[in-house]
Parts: structure tokens; C-alpha cells; sequence
């Protein structure tokens, strides 16, 4: 019912409503002159067969022979009039049967039900809203970062260009308005000028586009791109983009620094002003097999592990916890203290064989990504790519991964590490489960498109899944929350919180915030003053501000009882 008002506003408004009224009138003012006629007609025609109606009657014969009711309790005896009465019939299934109907249909029935559907999909945003985030786009990314912007109560409105899309849109309960990406005016009704930021993630040309479009109008408002080619990173940075990502590079990137080929550090995968957050896979190094106090890893390095991935399920440490092959740690500390732990433990590699190439499935733009920091860092590997075109040099391989003679001619029997890159989750998943067959004790590390797929990567045999989705989205929402939130990976995030009244005086021991939240304090601020890894004794004070690691669920239990 809320929609009956602005369907009738936009109906009465349409100038295509006008011309088709105009079009309607005219079509029913002919019809009724030709009732009337017939009618006339009708009358005259009995007079001449000797019998006598009245006018009414004239118009009821003539609609029941036109409608083809024809009741028969009227008739002529006349060949004159049994002509006219096939005339009437006949131009009655001609005006009333066809022509009115489609008339209708198309004059007036169809605009209408646009005119519903226009009103379901809103061409501007109420004058009040601000606060909002813009989005062009509907992919992968775009799913993600809704999620995460409805946790954190931020307004939305995804853009769409066509009728079709935004109704598809709607029906899945997204918030749409429509409009043309190239059009001032469609950011002025989205406004552009209160938004808190405005994300586009086309193709470069039209992210250009719209770049330079809101940039004339609103020269604050933050404008986040991603950028295909490396040439149009400084084409977006002209036209106005305040930040460029090219993130199937970050991917890429970000899947080769976890292989078993590279520097297995401590990997920086987040920074919370001096505080830093760390991956360190526990594969072939002599944490391996040992439970957490047992490893002595913080006595060693001053580092705490916050958190532990087990294929891809986030688990809160405990003392008893074991660390095995497939585990990878994640590490809070400073920069001296994870260099520390390089120190300690990455240098005890028992992995090192130069000769042993890390494969890398698949030789698009992540896979390129992946081949450039291997590159760097002198790592040794080979591409395993179908596609000719992709070919660059004697370190591709062309040919099908899921062919054995081709995965043995790239090294896969001593490969230390495989990265799955290709753009096809269903194909990743395959090779996932090929070259754990092939090889049981080698890491793999697959992208994800779809965050629906990860789990199923992890139950496929893969140790380590990244999220291109996630990836973005975690990007995007860690610059609309700068230094209140960072969102590390899928669904563990450091966070911010005053000290709650009720754990004034307490020491962190006692106040047992990991034992009820699952939430780990990883700082506490005073006085301007960070302390990373504080000891359980350390009493928190009422102005004090903590710094926690936890998942999303668990930061919504802390919320809940420390409101």
C-alpha cells in the first residue's frame, strides 16, 4: 500500500501517460459515436420493418451484438436488416473484442504496471539522508560490503542503470535507486554532497566517468576505484578517485606471500596504529606438533597468538591448543616483537630447496599478481596457464592443470606449495581435490570468487582461502572506520572499546573478557600511550581504552554486555 501513492504521482506526471490518455480518449469517443450510429440505425431500420423501440432499446441491441452476447430477444426479419445486425457484429469483434483490449493493454494497463515498478525502485534518495555509502556496481564485492555495512548500521543505495536489474535487485531485498552513471544528476538525487563515501567498482573507463561526474559535484565526499590496469591507477587519481585498489592484484599478492617458497615470517596482513597483526603458517617449522605453552612463543618474542586458522575456522587459543601442519597462527605484537619471532622461528625453516618450484594454476590477473612478488622475493615457481595469449615466458607452462602430464612437467612432485588462482570456483575446487591426491603433504592455497565457496575449498583439501570478496569489502570498510575497526580477514576483526564501568580496577585476568566474549585484548590505550601485549595483571583504568581481536560474533557478545 505504501507504494499506491508514488505509482499514481509518477503515472499522472509521465508525459507517455498524457499521449496515451489523449490516445485512449480518442479511441472510446469513436467507438461511442459509432454506438450511437448504430443505434440510430437500429431504430430506423424497424420503422421500416413496421416495429417501433425505444432509443434505450437502440443502444442495448447494438452492445449486445457488438459484445457477440446476442440474447436474441431482438431480431430482424429484413434481408436489409440481417445485413446490418452481420455489420454490427462484425465491427463489434473488430472494436470491442480486438482493438479495445489492446488498447487498453497498451495504453493504460502497461504503463501502469511500469509505473508500479518505478515506484518500487526509487529514482532519488530522501533529502535527509546522509551518512550513506554509493555503490555502482552489483558483484561479488558489492554482496560482501552490504553485509558489513548493515552490521554497522551504515545506509546503502546501490545504483542500477536498467528497470530489469533493479527490480531483480529489489526482489532480493537490496536497497536500489535508478539512474545513469554518467548523469551529475543521479549523484545530486542520491546525495552525493552528505554521503561518506562512494564506491565504483565498473570496468576503468566508466569508473573514470564517474569519478570526474561526482568529483564536479562534491569535492569531499571519498571516492574508492578499483583499477584493472596499472596505466589507469594515475587516469583515476586525475579524474578525482581519492583511493585506488587494484584488487585482483592485492589477491594475487596476498596468496604468494603465504606459500611455503616465500619468507615464511610473520606475514603483516593489518596495522592498528603501532599494533600489528600477523599470519604465520605453522607448516615444517618447529612449533609444529607443539601445543601453545609448550611452543613458549611469547616468553620467546614478546608476540601473543590471538587467534588460530584451522581451514579456514577461526578458533580462540587456549594453553592445551595444538599447533599442527595446517594450522597458521595469527600473531599480535610490534614490529620489533614479530621481527623477533622471525628471529626464533622462521630462520629454523626445515623447508629450503630452491631447485623446488611453487605452481601457480592459472595465468590471469592473479596469477600475475602471485608471479610478480614470487619474482621479487627470488622464489622459484611456474605457471600453469591454458590460455596462449597469457603465455609470457619460459616459466609458463601452457597446458590444462587438471592433466597430470602437465602438472609432472611444472614440478608438481616437489613443489612445496600450489596457488590456485583461476576465475571459476567450480574449477578451483577440482584442482583443490587433484592436487591433494596427487600430494598430500603439499600446502595449497586457492582464491575464492564467492564467499559461499570458502568452506567447501577447505573441506576440498585447500590450507590456506582467500576471499576476493572479502578481500575488497574488508578494504572499503577499514577506510569508512579508520583506526576504529580493522577487518583482517573474513569475520575477525580488531576493534576499539572504551573500558566498561564495571572493569574500572580490575586486572585483566579478573575481568575474564576472553572466558565471556570470546574477544581478546591485544592493547590497551593510556594516556596516549599503546600497550601492545599487555600482562594479565595489569589493572584497567575507567579512562582507559581497549584494543580487542575477535569474531564478528564475539564483538557482538562484548557489545552486549558491556553496553
Amino acid at each position: 500500500m505504501k507504494f499506491i501513492p508514488s505509482q499514481i504521482l509518477y503515472f499522472a506526471r509521465s508525459r507517455t501517460t498524457k499521449r496515451n490518455f489523449k490516445l485512449l480518449f480518442k479511441f472510446l469517443l469513436a467507438l461511442t459515436m459509432l454506438v450511437v450510429i448504430y443505434s440510430v440505425l437500429f431504430h430506423f431500420i424497424m420503422l421500416f420493418e413496421e416495429k417501433e423501440f425505444s432509443w434505450i432499446t437502440g443502444f442495448y441491441w447494438t452492445l449486445t451484438v457488438m459484445s457477440t452476447l446476442g440474447f436474441g430477444d431482438i431480431t430482424f426479419v429484413s434481408d436489409l436488416g440481417k445485413a446490418f445486425t452481420m455489420l454490427v457484429l462484425m465491427s463489434g469483434i473488430l472494436f470491442l473484442l480486438i482493438m479495445l483490449p489492446f488498447t487498453f493493454i497498451q495504453f493504460f494497463y502497461a504503463p501502469w504496471l511500469e509505473a508500479q515498478s518505478r515506484a518500487k525502485t526509487p529514482r532519488e534518495l530522501p533529502e535527509s539522508t546522509t551518512g550513506h555509502v554509493i555503490l555502482t556496481s552489483f558483484d561479488p564485492i558489492t554482496i560482501n560490503l552490504v553485509e558489513k555495512l548493515k552490521k554497522y548500521d551504515y545506509k546503502y543505495a546501490i545504483i542500477a542503470t536498467d528497470l530489469q536489474h533493479a527490480l531483480e535487485l529489489y526482489d532480493l531485498d537490496f536497497k536500489v535507486v535508478m539512474g545513469d552513471l554518467g548523469d551529475p544528476e543521479t549523484y545530486k538525487r542520491l546525495r552525493i554532497q552528505s554521503a561518506a563515501m562512494l564506491v565504483a567498482n565498473n570496468d576503468d573507463m566508466t569508473n573514470t566517468n564517474i569519478s570526474f561526474t561526482v568529483r564536479e559535484i562534491s569535492k569531499k565526499v571519498p571516492i574508492v576505484t578499483n583499477a584493472d590496469a596499472d596505466n589507469s591507477i594515475d587516469i583515476l587519481q586525475l579524474a578525482g578517485s581519492t583511493y585506488v585498489f587494484q584488487f585482483m592484484k592485492m589477491l594475487g599478492e596476498s596468496l604468494a606471500r603465504r606459500t611455503l617458497g616465500m619468507s615464511m615470517g610473520a606475514n603483516v596482513i593489518g596495522r592498528f596504529d603501532q599494533l600489528l597483526i600477523a599470519e604465520a603458517p605453522a607448516m615444517r617449522t618447529p612449533l609444529e606438533g607443539k601445543t601453545l605453552i609448550q611452543s613458549n612463543l611469547r616468553e620467546k618474542t614478546g608476540a601473543t597468538v590471538v587467534g588460530l586458522w584451522e581451514r579456514g575456522r577461526f578458533e580462540i587459543p587456549q594453553p592445551q591448543t595444538r599447533i599442527d601442519s595446517t594450522t597458521v597462527l595469527v600473531l599480535a605484537g610490534s614490529a620489533e616483537q614479530l621481527k623477533k619471532y622471525d628471529e626464533v622461528f622462521s630462520i629454523c625453516r626445515v623447508y629450503h630447496n630452491t631447485d623446488a618450484p611453487v605452481l601457480i594454476l592459472g595465468g590471469g590477473r592473479v596469477g600475475r599478481a602471485a608471479a610478480r612478488i614470487l619474482e621479487e622475493r627470488q622464489v622459484v615457481y611456474k605457471v600453469v596457464e591454458k590460455n596462449p595469449k597469457f603465455i609470457q615466458n619460459n616459466k609458463y607452462i601452457q597446458g590444462n592443470a587438471a592433466d597430470f602430464d602437465t602438472l609432472s612437467l611444472a614440478g608438481i612432485r616437489e613443489a612445496p606449495s600450489v596457488i590456485i588462482t583461476t576465475h571459476d570456483d567450480s574449477m578451483n575446487i577440482y584442482l583443490t581435490i587433484y592436487c591433494r591426491k596427487l600430494r598430500s603433504d603439499i600446502q595449497i592455497v586457492s582464491r575464492a570468487n564467492l564467499d559461499r565457496n570458502i568452506s567447501k575449498l577447505h573441506g576440498a583439501g585447500a590450507d590456506l582461502v582467500m576471499s576476493h570478496a572479502s578481500l575488497g569489502a574488508n578494504t572499503i570498510i577499514n577506510l569508512l572506520k579508520p583506526n576504529k575497526i580493522l577487518m583482517i580477514a573474513e569475520g575477525l576483526n580488531i576493534f576499539r572499546t572504551s573500558v566498561h564501568s564495571s572493569l574500572a580496577g580490575k586486572s585483566l585476568a579478573e575481568s575474564q573478557i576472553r572466558k565471556q566474549t570470546g574477544c581478546s585484548v591485544i592493547a590497551i590505550g593510556r594516556e596516549n600511550k599503546l600497550n601492545i601485549n599487555p600482562e594479565p595483571s595489569i589493572l584497567l583504568g575507567e579512562h582507559d581504552e581497549m584494543v580487542l581481536i575477535g569474531t564478528s560474533d564475539a564483538e557482538k557478545r562484548l557489545m552486549d554486555i558491556y553496553q
